[in-house]
């Protein structure tokens, strides 16, 4: 052991005492300090015999000794202190601070209460502290450094005054230091107590975790001259000695633990009773920590409050000791943790002292005191801004936006205090996002964020053009760039918020991407230097939770209310009719008064013109304004005084008698024993109003006296003067205190700012402020400190108290509505005027952030006017005017497009169109040819040769020469334009190509890749996002293609690469993005420019291709929607070669990649069909090559998919068929069809019956119908035969006589060979939908007369219905196979019967021989074929069929007979034997003679044809009942003979109009053609009556005597014998013909030759009807020879032709007449 540590004894104290005072007793004079001496070596004898106690921790002052001995040790260390002796201070003062440092001192240290003596180590503090001012700089250091390890020491707790002595020594050493590091050192521990204390307070702990204070830090703001070289490093380190000592024992920690919680808690409101300002704030029970801590607070608050006396100039020490204050505040504030926010008693101690000492710090002008201000402010801001809300309310303006919007006239450091602010605060983003939720959209606060923003838009376009102004150039740039830097921080901390809250994923930048430190860092920061912020302390009771829904309404609530407000100081009645109607404010006049009187911001003027107004509802407003005031109690003076200083009367007098008349009523209803009357108060007044004005208006120069005031006031309470001392008095108050409103006490400043201090509710408050200021700027004001707190106290109960916080993303919508249009306006200026690197770069930063925020909170408007102004500062469109901060936007571009491309939907237009210019200036430099050259070569030499010719010189850049795209390039144009130059033609000098060549020099920054990355990122973009990329790809491209002087194919090409890189995506997107692909490729590929065609349909099949590569599923309609835009463009388009390319390109697809190919072969046979129907042989002949291999070797693949598919493949070879080049393409496609039919039959199809088509329907269009027929799939393949069969039926009517047989043969081979497999529903559907549409026309009686072959209309020429081109030879083909395929198929098409037999029956209606004779013979083929499988029922449809042919045509023909009645015939003309029948030319030239015959003409060939027609149905008719006589049933008997009746009633009608037939010989004679043999149809049809009739009678006697068929027998015969009569008979034309009578016969003329002719044509039928009586039953003739006689007798009279007539009335005779004569 050394000696040293042999003096102190074996304790721990006394190595550390024993040396100390050794080193004492060597240093101190003994002759004048003996009993120092002697106490020294007392205290080192008694330290040699004490040992550490065996419970040290009990112990105190020191560790491990009593009471008693601890004094005892320590009396000479106080004797020491107080001796005044350096020698002997400094061992002294080493000593105590080791005792400190190391724990070994041990106790509470406070003052003694009254009456009892202190501890020892109070004393030896207090002596301590006293020793700093014998004016030594080394003592001046150890006693810093001894007070600073004793309020560091864990065990050692100092209260009370005790603490505030010790802050007290250091700050005056601060004031008062020898020298400036000694200052500095005062001030450093000062900052280090200051740490050390409020830790403890934050924990309520002696064991706390503290940082060391930066001596560098601290000297921010001042002191700076204090640095003496290396002082500050020296003051450091004398820190970092003290702060970082280890304790020397180890139970301090424990010791420290006991010290508080032995500590009994204090009660806050006994200390310092005599402080008023705390207002019960200090109620309640604390510990010693946390109010040593609050005592400390206050004091340095109030310290930093004091202020100079007002009969005293500026102390210069008052000023450092209140900025020392300022600045330990700022440490507390800077150091302060939760218990500030969650301590009630804390927080309202910032309120009430720290928020004072700032609102009267604030209106001093030194910049020192203003820059701590302002960080206090923002530490208050990011810590405590949840619980304080109203003060950061008044003063955010009072403090930033004052300076802030004073644009003019700024103090330079004072708005780059402000702007520094601003920045530091804008950083933080949840600070952003709450100034805005609890200001701007709160009524009761300022628009924080909006003024904000308008004042940094202000700095940054900087005074107006033609203001005056302090600032220089380089100032305002300053000013100008850190605006601009706010705005950035702004914007950027909105879209971290934003990204905080979406939890939107960074997207990392591009591998080579611009290292120029542009790029956009998106993480999350929490607070600044990582204390907690106020963010995360929403949840206190303070806060109130809110979403963007109720956000969105209290702003618009308060944005209309500050409308109605604006419009009432404009036009008060509106004002308030807006505010109404909007229900801001209720429609009483009560209610309207309580706004007029609280609502902040009303102009007073207008307020009083308002309440003068003499209508209805403001005199009621006025009357309950002034109802609302109490004026009880109050002077006349007071009472006056106080109603007028909320508004401004007005100017006219009426509008001031009315509210005086109010006043002096309602004071006199508050104060009845004022006056007498009211009117003695209403004149009053007047009196006094009058008084003010004059006794304050420097205009008036003779002031009214208190004589003449109580003079004019004599008599006016009710006849009686007021008493003169009462008026004296209130003349006395008028004339020292103006009656003025409460504003009009302020000092004006500048417009706008008063305005909305107004607006606000601030005036008041900054006013008083700086009214104070310019008087006396340090002086206080107790007044003001009154009405600042009265504020915060009325605010309390408002809104304001209540702090809002969200989370909604949303509320970003309503803050950029705030804020875009004066950043976009900001960023553009700076951009725009400026070339400073860093000004451009943080505005284009601005720019990404901004187009970040409203991409992503959709905000289109907004979005797109950033986009676009960035993209108009690239200046790709005029590259000439290009500078380094254009390639800067380009990179902006570039980094916005893979930042935000899943939010910028139209805006990649804007974004793609500057690739596009980039991309095109870089071909340029580069001297690559333009694509214009590629489309429009000849053009491009023809412009070479005229520069060549003019003598231009040549002009180079890597071997390109000029040419018009460079030219073009060269002028520019406008962003908007198309391209780059109207004239490609005009020249540009060589100083412009230069300078062009120069520019295009800084596009080299960025490279290829960069301009590729964009379109490689594509495949990272969202759902979504990549639809509208591509849209907007495909937008620019069209425009590059249009473009009349420069098309080009950039983004046609990155079109395809984009669809590679996104080939990955899910169907459902990529069907989205093809249908925008699909209309762009339409479009183009339609344009007028072949080249440019050519290119688009060579890009669409590379994609197709690529299409194809990937396999589809079944029932997916993919490859069928991206092979679409060929099969339009191939429709619509007129250039045959891009139709031919088209053909090509399909067929190499498909063939190359058949396996692949589902869905996508509708649109190729769509493809195809279209070219089978092209006017082009080639383009034919191609497509049907592909097709016929198809057909013969992919068969299967094209049904693998569903029916529309070979639906499709049958419409496409229906097509082919109707080829007019080549007939063997139209006979093979028709055989091609048929092989369908077979492979479809043999199963070729039943790989697709698993194919699930469900309820889907397929169309079914014929090629002349618009209107298409649906069929469902079932197990038979109903879908798959009706298209084939469908197609093969619309060739039946084909121009083309050979394709109509081979289609209508190839159809029924069809049905005929594979009907069997056909069920009863398909059979049907084929009929119905196949079959029967075939002879549709039969069913139309007008498409029926106009079939005919070899009959035509006069007047309708030879046209036919559109569609009905069969002749004689097709119809007789349809009609056998239609009869063969309904023999071959009766049982399951006999239902079908009936139509079938009316389908024959309408060829037999045809006019003509040979659709006639083909429908009986198909009827009988039908009929013998079918006869004994027919039931009644069936015969009947066939005999109805032939009643229908016989009677339907019957109208159409007489009234075609009844044309002849109006026409003259000549008699006799030889002038028309050369007359043709058909004419297809006029012949007649206008000839009504003429005319007449050709009408003529006609009626004779339809008549002929009409008589052959019927002949044929009474053949028919009469040949069935021959052979099938036994199937005749009452029923069908009866049809038949209603057959019967028809014609021969018809036939007996037309050959008894005799004029007609006399009309008709005439035409027939002079038209030399035969006359139509009337008398033959009448002949025929009454012997085929006759005769079935007849052979009824014979041979089935019971189905004549059923159906009684007697009397119509003889009735016909007796009709048969009458019309012979009639023919024989040479007395038609007498008179008496007409009478009943039968006439005299005196001679008897013989008949002519024309009636000998008729007679001879009509005696076979007279001889067969007497041959039919004759062989009747005798009882038949018996029961009707009465009615047959007299003819019979009439007949024998007659002249006949010949002998026949006579033989076989003979026979009658003899076998009938005689018996019944001779019986009777």
């Amino acid at each position: 052991m050394s000696a040293s540590q042999a003096l102190g004894g074996p304790s721990r104290c006394g190595w550390v005492l024993g040396p100390s005072l050794d080193k004492i007793v060597k240093n101190v004079a003994w002759r004048k300090h003996s009993q120092l001496v002697a106490a020294c070596k007392s205290a080192i004898d008694k330290l040699d015999t004490l040992a550490d106690s065996s419970d040290p921790g009990s112990c105190s002052p020191l560790y491990g000794f009593s009471l008693s001995d601890g004094e005892f040790v320590l009396q000479p260390l106080l004797m020491a202190l107080d001796s005044g002796s350096t020698k002997v201070l400094e061992p002294a003062l080493d000593c105590l601070f080791r005792l400190f440092s190391f724990g070994l001192i041990r106790c509470e240290i406070d003052r003694p209460p009254e009456g009892t003596s202190p501890s020892i180590v109070y004393r030896i503090l207090e002596s301590a502290c006293k020793c700093s001012g014998l004016g030594e700089e080394t003592i001046e250091l150890a006693v810093l450094k001894l007070l600073l390890s004793a309020v560091r020491s864990p065990c050692t707790l100092i209260r009370g005054d005790c603490l505030l002595n010790i802050v007290r020594i250091c700050y005056n050493v601060y004031l008062g230091g020898l020298n400036g590091t000694n200052q500095i050192c005062a001030k450093a521990v000062l900052a280090q107590m200051m740490v050390i204390i409020f830790a403890r307070v934050e924990e309520d702990s002696m064991l706390v975790h503290f940082k060391t204070v930066s001596v560098a830090e601290l000297l921010e703001f001042t002191d700076r001259n204090l640095n003496e070289g290396s002082s500050i490093q020296f003051v450091q380190n004398f820190i970092n000695e003290v702060v970082e000592v280890k304790e020397g024992v180890a139970d301090s920690k424990i010791f420290a633990l006991s010290l508080v919680a032995n500590s009994t808690p204090v009660d806050g409101s006994q200390n310092n009773p005599e402080d008023g300002e705390m207002d019960g704030a200090d109620a309640g029970s604390t510990t010693k920590i946390r109010e040593d801590g609050f005592l400390l607070f206050k004091n340095l608050c109030k310290l930093s409050m004091k202020f100079s006396a007002q009969d005293q100039n500026d102390d210069e020490i008052l000023l450092r000791g209140k900025v020392l204050s300022l600045e330990l505040l700022k440490v507390i504030i800077d150091n302060a943790g939760q218990v500030w926010r969650s301590n009630e008693r804390f927080l309202n101690a910032i309120k009430q002292f720290l928020c004072l000492s700032l609102l009267k710090n604030s209106a001093l002008s030194v910049m020192t005191i203003f820059l701590i201000l302002c960080s206090i402010f923002k530490c208050l801001l990011s810590k405590f801004r949840s619980g304080l809300k109203a003060e950061i309310g008044i003063f955010f303006p009072m403090l930033i936006l004052r300076v802030l919007e004073n644009v003019l006239q700024p103090s330079f450091l004072q708005k780059m205090t402000v702007l520094n602010f601003l920045e530091k605060i804008s950083g933080d983003s949840q600070i952003v996002i709450d100034i805005f939720v609890n200001y701007d959209c709160d009524v009761d606060s300022p628009n924080i964020f909006e003024r904000t923003v308008n004042g940094l838009l202000k700095t940054a376009l900087g005074p107006p053009p033609g203001s005056t102004t302090t600032l220089s150039p380089a100032q305002d740039a300053t000013f100008r760039l850190e605006s601009v830097k706010c705005l950035v921080k702004i914007i950027e901390s909105m879209g971290i918020w934003m990204d905080q809250q979406l939890k939107i994923q960074d997207f990392s930048t591009p591998k080579g991407s611009f290292s120029d430190g542009s790029s956009i860092n998106r993480n999350i920061s929490i607070g600044e230097e990582g204390v907690l912020a106020d963010a995360e302390l929403h949840t206190e009771a303070t806060s109130e939770f809110s979403d963007a829904a109720l956000l969105e309404q209290r702003r618009a609530y308060k944005l209309e209310l500050q409308k109605g407000v604006s419009l009432f100081n404009r036009k008060p009645s509106k004002g308030i009719s807006y505010l109404i109607n909007s229900k801001k404010i209720g429609d009483s006049p009560e209610a309207v008064a309580a706004f007029l009187k609280n609502t902040a911001g009303l102009n007073e003027a207008m307020i009083g013109d308002y309440l003068g107004d003499r209508e209805e509802f403001p005199l009621k407003t006025m009357h309950a304004y002034v109802d609302s005031f109490n004026f009880g109690g109050l002077s006349f003076g007071e009472a006056i005084r106080y109603f007028l200083r909320g508004f401004r009367l007005p100017g006219e007098a009426q509008k001031i008698d009315r509210i005086m008349e109010k006043f002096a009523e309602h004071f006199c209803k508050c104060n009845p024993d004022s006056f007498s009357s009211a009117d003695t108060a209403y004149v009053l007044a007047y009196s006094v109003i009058m008084l003010n004005t004059d006794a304050h208006n420097n205009m008036v120069k003779e002031k009214m006296t208190k004589a003449d005031f109580i003079r004019n006031n004599r008599g006016i309470n009710d006849g009686k003067d007021l008493p003169e001392e009462y008026l004296g008095a209130l003349y006395d108050q008028i004339v020292k205190n103006e009656i003025r409103m409460s504003s009009d006490s302020s000092t004006r400043e500048n417009k706008n700012n008063n305005s909305l201090n107004r607006l606000l509710g601030l005036d008041s408050i900054l006013n008083l402020v700086w009214k104070q200021t310019e008087e006396k700027p340090l002086g206080a004001n107790g007044l003001l400190v009154k009405h600042i707190q009265d504020q915060f106290k009325a605010k309390s109960g408002k809104s304001e108290s209540v702090y809002y916080a969200v989370a909604d993303a949303a509320i970003l919508r309503f803050m950029m509505e705030v804020c875009w249009a004066p950043m976009l306006a900001a960023f553009s200026m700076t951009l725009d005027q400026s070339d400073v690197r860093a000004a451009t770069s943080h505005c284009l930063q601005g720019f990404r952030h901004a187009v970040h925020v409203t991409s992503v909170t959709g905000m289109q408007t907004q979005r797109d006017a950033f986009v676009t102004t960035v993209a108009k500062f690239t200046y790709l469109h005029c590259a000439a005017d290009m500078k380094q901060k254009n390639v800067d936007a380009v990179k902006a571009i570039i980094s916005i497009a893979i930042e935000d491309g899943n939010y910028l939907q139209e805006a990649w237009e804007h974004i793609l169109t500057c690739l596009s210019r980039f991309e095109h200036l870089q071909l340029l430099g580069e001297g690559v040819p333009s694509d214009s050259s590629i489309f429009t070569a000849k053009s491009f030499e023809a412009e070479e040769k005229m520069l060549k010719s003019t003598g231009h010189p040549s002009l180079k850049r890597k071997g390109t020469l000029q040419n018009p795209a460079m030219a073009a390039a060269v002028r520019g144009g406008s962003y908007d334009s198309a391209t780059h130059g109207i004239n490609t033609l005009g020249l540009v000098t060589q100083e412009q190509m230069t300078n062009f060549i120069s520019n295009l020099n800084l596009l080299e920054q960025i490279g290829n890749f960069e301009l590729n990355h964009i379109f490689a990122h594509s495949q990272r973009l969202d759902s979504e996002a990549i639809v509208a990329f591509v849209r907007s790809l495909c937008k620019v491209s069209m425009s590059e293609l249009q473009s009349p002087t420069d098309p080009r194919v950039f983004s046609l090409i990155k079109i395809v690469e984009v669809a590679h890189y996104n080939m990955s995506r899910i169907r459902l997107v990529w069907s989205r993005i093809w249908s925008v692909l699909s209309d762009f490729f339409v479009t183009v590929g339609l344009s007028e420019n072949l080249s440019v065609e050519i290119f688009v349909m060579d890009s669409l099949r590379q994609l197709s291709m690529k299409f194809l590569e990937r396999e589809e599923l079944t029932n997916y309609n993919f490859q069928n929607e991206f092979l679409r835009p060929f099969v339009i463009i191939m429709q619509k388009s007129n250039s045959a070669e891009i139709r031919e390319l088209i053909v090509r390109c399909v067929s190499q697809m498909v063939l190359s990649r058949v396996n692949n190919v589902k869905s996508g072969w509708k649109s190729v046979f769509m493809v195809f069909t279209a070219a089978a129907a092209d006017d082009r042989k080639n383009i034919v002949l191609l497509a049907f090559e592909t097709m016929e291999k198809i057909v013969r070797e992919y068969f299967p693949y094209i049904t693998e998919t569903d029916a529309v598919t070979f639906t499709d493949c049958v419409k496409c070879l229906v097509t082919f068929t109707n080829s007019k080049y080549n007939s063997d393409i139209s006979l093979n496609a028709i055989a091609f069809l048929r092989l369908c039919a077979v492979k479809l039959a043999d199963g070729g199809l039943e790989c697709n019956d698993n194919t699930k088509v469900g309820d889907s329907e397929i169309l079914v269009e014929g090629d002349n119908s618009s209107d298409g027929q649906k069929y469902t799939y079932d197990h038979d393949h109903t879908s798959y035969w009706i298209p084939l069969l469908t197609g093969l039926s619309s060739l039946t009517s084909d121009p083309r006589s050979a394709i109509r047989k081979s289609s209508l043969e190839v159809l029924f081979k069809i049905l005929e060979d594979h009907g069997h497999i056909f069920s009863q529903k398909l059979w049907e559907s084929v009929l119905n939908t196949v079959v029967f549409p075939m002879f549709s026309y039969m069913h139309n009686p007008k498409e029926m007369q106009n079939f005919s072959d070899d009959q035509s209309s006069p007047t309708k020429g030879t046209s036919r219905p559109e569609g009905i081109t069969w002749d004689s030879e097709t119809c007789m083909v349809a009609v056998q196979c239609l009869v063969d395929l309904f023999i071959s198929f009766f049982n399951v098409m006999r239902s079908q019967l009936s139509l079938v037999v009316s389908i024959l029956g309408g060829f037999i209606k045809i006019p003509g021989q040979g659709p006639a004779n083909t429908g009986v013979a198909a009827l009988m083929r039908l009929a013998s074929k079918l006869g004994d499988r027919l039931t009644e029922n069936e015969w009947g449809d066939i005999f109805l069929a032939l009643k229908d042919a016989a009677s339907s045509p019957l109208p159409e023909f007489l009234n075609l007979l009844k044309t002849m009645d109006i026409l003259e015939v000549p008699e006799v003309s030889n002038s028309y034997k050369d007359l043709e029948l058909y004419p297809s030319t006029d012949l007649t030239n206008g000839n009504p003679e003429d005319d007449n015959l050709q009408t003529a003409a006609y009626v004779v060939s339809r008549s002929k044809s009409h008589i052959s027609t019927q002949l044929l149905i009474l053949q028919v008719i009469t040949d069935l009942c021959a052979k099938y006589h036994q199937s005749l049933l009452p029923n069908n008997t009866i049809v038949v003979l209603e057959i019967y009746s028809l014609i021969a009633s018809h036939a007996h009608n037309l050959n008894s109009e005799s004029r007609l037939q006399i009309k008709l010989q005439r035409a027939c004679t002079s038209l030399e053609i035969s006359e139509p043999p009337v008398v033959h149809f009448e002949n025929e049809s009454y012997q085929s009556y006759l005769n079935f009739l007849n052979d009824i009678l014979s041979n089935n006697p019971s189905l004549s005597q059923e159906m009684n068929l007697e009397p119509r027998f003889f009735s016909v015969c007796e009709t048969i014998l009458k019309i012979y009569l009639n023919c024989s008979s040479e007395s038609q034309t007498t008179a008496n013909n007409k009478k009943k009578t039968p006439p005299t016969v005196h001679w008897t003329l013989p008949l002519s030759s024309v009636k000998r002719e008729e007679l001879a044509a009509r005696t076979p039928l007279i001889v067969s009807t007497l041959q039919a009586l004759r062989n009747s039953e005798r009882g038949l003739f018996r029961r009707h020879a009465t009615q047959i006689f007299p003819i019979l007798v009439d007949l024998i009279r007659s002249e006949h032709s010949s002998g026949e007539v006579q033989g076989a009335l003979k026979s009658l005779f003899q076998s009938c007449i005689g018996p019944i004569l001779m019986k009777k």
